[in-house]
């Protein structure tokens, strides 16, 4: 996959939708926030475990509001919206983070919806209306931003490399890092319109997989050998507490079903990406690689979904992000929508199973957690150095020096918005700046 800056994508930064992806979207806004409200599941790993407070009334809803806000704003503002205007594909952190917000916060049940609407409909009617703007400027940002697709989508290839060095040292990870290098390189020699990092990226987390799984399958052999016996479920003190918890989100199957239709519905309109990675592959038209890449994410995600839901008895907006990939490649919204429906029935009734068969694999788990920390650091590196080469691609030197200085202020103010989003809000205030300084007649923008 060849990522120049003149076809950096395909489909362009198009927030122009038609009326049945408006109204998928400003539905499903509205049913989140509604799911938000009754605490059965939000989109932020990061609120789901203060949910149980909520829950048995241990914390009111302004609490659990504010914590909502705070462990979410800087995604939305940094990274969701800056994300969906140079794509032109929306993202979960623009579309759900909002709604967990406004669910909360609806005191009464009926206005949950009414607020998730709302939102749904700011976001169809008013980004388009924001992307037509800052294109019209003299310093056109947004493009300037299509320059983070390629070390978002090729540094992202590493995330297996990380993983693996994590958890099982250097030559596992030099074995991994040679093997994804050499298949990057014989993709895109051989399958050049083929994203260059699918095979490598599969290639790794099989390799994390099978080492995690050997490693466990070892231990429970000798610890067999040594008479080393499990304790039994029942012994376990957090048991009645998962037990409960997925009692409660079962009670709730069907209006769940009609959240993962919904999901994989809007995945299947390519009007939506499950992640950085993703939204550029979606706006490339590339939906076979696109979900490739968010099936992969998903076994970071797993045990972690599962196991806040279990603890908090809230479970994931997007379930185990399974409905991402599957609804990119449904040939139709109607059986997007039954297969979703169907994915989230088989998630929520097997909740409880996988808890336990997680707790039987400790190595699998501990590999989990290494790949959310894995595709947070390759994520982190790519969106900053893509961020400096927007800021080039705007400003030349006065660009960097304006964007890299906000994300350095950034850091030593403690981090008001956090890593991640950082340079890509910097990048929006940075060309919001360099349009001041052009009308002050102060700079002259880079010709394309």
């Amino acid at each position: 996959m060849h990522t120049s800056p003149d076809t950096v994508l395909a489909a362009g930064a198009n927030l122009d939708f038609t009326l049945a992806q408006q109204l998928t979207v400003i539905a499903l806004c509205a049913l989140t926030a509604f799911i938000s409200h009754m605490a059965l599941a939000v989109f932020n790993d990061g609120v789901r475990p203060f949910m149980l407070d909520f829950i048995q009334g241990r914390s009111t809803r302004s609490a659990t509001t504010a914590v909502s806000f705070g462990l979410s704003a800087g995604f939305i503002f940094g990274l969701g919206a800056p994300m969906a205007l140079s794509t032109g594909v929306l993202n979960p952190w623009l579309v759900f983070l909002p709604t967990d917000i406004l669910g909360i916060l609806a005191p009464k049940k009926w206005l949950a919806p009414i607020l998730g609407g709302a939102w749904g409909a700011v976001v169809v009617f008013g980004l388009n209306g924001a992307n037509n703007l800052a294109h019209d400027l003299p310093v056109d940002f947004l493009t300037a931003m299509q320059q983070m697709s390629t070390p978002i989508l090729f540094l992202f290839t590493l995330f297996p490399v990380l993983a693996i060095t994590k958890q099982f040292g250097r030559k596992w990870g030099g074995i991994a890092a040679v093997a994804e290098l050499a298949l990057v390189v014989m993709t895109m020699k051989l399958w050049p319109n083929v994203f260059a990092g699918a095979i490598a990226m599969a290639v790794g987390v099989l390799m994390l997989i099978g080492l995690a799984v050997a490693k466990d399958l070892k231990q429970r052999k000798a610890d067999r050998a040594n008479g080393v016996e499990e304790i039994a479920l029942a012994d376990d003190p957090m048991a009645s507490l998962f037990s409960a918890s997925a009692a409660r989100l079962r009670k709730y199957l069907p209006l769940f079903m009609v959240l993962g239709a919904g999901v994989c519905v809007l995945a299947q309109m390519h009007i939506f990406g499950g992640g950085e990675a993703t939204s550029f592959l979606i706006a490339k038209g590339q939906y076979g690689e696109a979900a490739q890449v968010d099936f992969y994410r998903v076994f970071g995600f797993i045990p972690l979904i599962a196991t806040t839901a279990l603890a908090s008895g809230a479970y994931g907006i997007a379930g185990f992000t399974l409905v991402y990939p599957i609804g990119y490649l449904m040939p139709n919204p109607i059986l997007a929508a039954v297969v979703g429906a169907l994915v989230f029935a088989v998630e929520v009734l097997a909740l409880s199973y996988i808890g336990k068969f997680l707790g039987k694999l400790p190595s699998v788990r501990d590999s989990s957690e290494h790949l959310r920390s894995a595709i947070t650091d390759t994520l982190q590196l790519a969106i900053l150095f893509g961020s400096l080469m927007a800021a080039n691609a705007m400003g030349a030197g006065l660009g960097i020096l304006i964007v890299g200085g906000l994300y350095l202020l950034n850091e030593a103010m403690g981090r008001p918005v956090v890593r991640m989003a950082a340079a890509p809000a910097a990048v929006i205030v940075g060309g919001i700046l360099l349009n001041v300084l052009y009308w002050l007649d102060l700079f002259t923008p880079i010709k394309a």
